[in-house]
């Protein structure tokens, strides 16, 4: 994995991937899109990674895209290229969604465009009081991509979904906390040290269960309710079926905190 413009790193089971072109506010460059693609292929797939955790390096989450490369390709009728770019952005979104485990995104600061619904495929997301959140598509003349034209009418009432895609203004932490854009806002200083507490509690949680849910979520959105109440059956047969499932109820009994395993 090249390192330079995405960073990853793992601890205790937590994979940290930082978008790392900082001077630009991290707006999406090169193959920057293929290799957050990657890396978070390679986190869901590891058996020994339980969090991953998605953030910004510098004063910025992600500004979206780069907009003097774009001009570039707008100015050579590349439509080639731009299908490329866009092709990469779904594959980054579809790992999101398709990984078992939870996925965190730790914004602390701009999120822009693509960088917003970056943040929006993520199942939870923590922001520092600084962060700012635009559907900056319209000021292009562009149609809003990464997942956001999915995403963001399932969070929040059409009209505001309307406002937010035609108009392109910013908002808050604090008004994306109203909307119930973000789980939660922390202070600046405090955003690194709160992500790394969830990140480590949901380190701790039953994978199996945690899993299961982060699928009922999701096919919520399309299943019918006869579908959801066989998988609910399904979902929790695996789950008595499991060591962590045993370790439960052991727990419980004995008044202890359990100690899970993701077994």
């Amino acid at each position: 994995m090249n390192d330079e413009l995405i960073k990853v790193a793992e601890s205790d089971r937590i994979v940290t991937i930082t978008l790392n072109r900082p001077g630009k506010l991290n707006a999406l460059f090169g193959h920057m899109r293929r290799d957050l693609a990657e890396a978070l292929e390679e986190a869901g797939s590891d058996p020994d990674v339980r969090v991953v955790v998605i953030t910004g390096e510098g004063r910025a989450f992600c500004a979206g895209g780069d907009v003097n490369f774009m001009a570039e390709l707008v100015d050579r009728g590349d439509s080639e290229e731009f299908a490329r770019l866009l092709g990469a952005a779904r594959r980054v979104i579809l790992a999101i969604r398709h990984m078992t485990k939870p996925v965190v995104a730790s914004i602390n600061g701009p999120a822009s465009g693509a960088g917003f619904n970056l943040a929006l495929a993520c199942d939870l997301r923590i922001a520092s009081a600084s962060a700012t959140f635009s559907q900056s598509f319209v000021k292009l003349g562009f149609h809003p991509d990464w997942g956001g034209s999915y995403f963001l009418p399932r969070m929040v009432p059409s009209n505001i979904a309307c406002e937010m895609f035609f108009l392109g203004d910013s908002i808050d932490a604090q008004k994306a906390l109203q909307f119930g854009l973000v789980n939660r806002v922390v202070a600046p200083e405090e955003l690194e040290s709160e992500t790394r507490k969830l990140a480590e509690r949901l380190r701790g949680s039953p994978a199996v269960s945690i899993a299961a849910a982060k699928h009922a979520v999701y096919a919520s959105e399309h299943d019918t309710l006869e579908q959801m109440l066989q998988y609910e059956v399904d979902a929790q047969l695996r789950c008595f079926e499991s060591e962590d499932g045993r370790e439960g109820v052991r727990a419980f009994l004995e008044k202890r905190a359990p100690r899970f395993t993701g077994r």
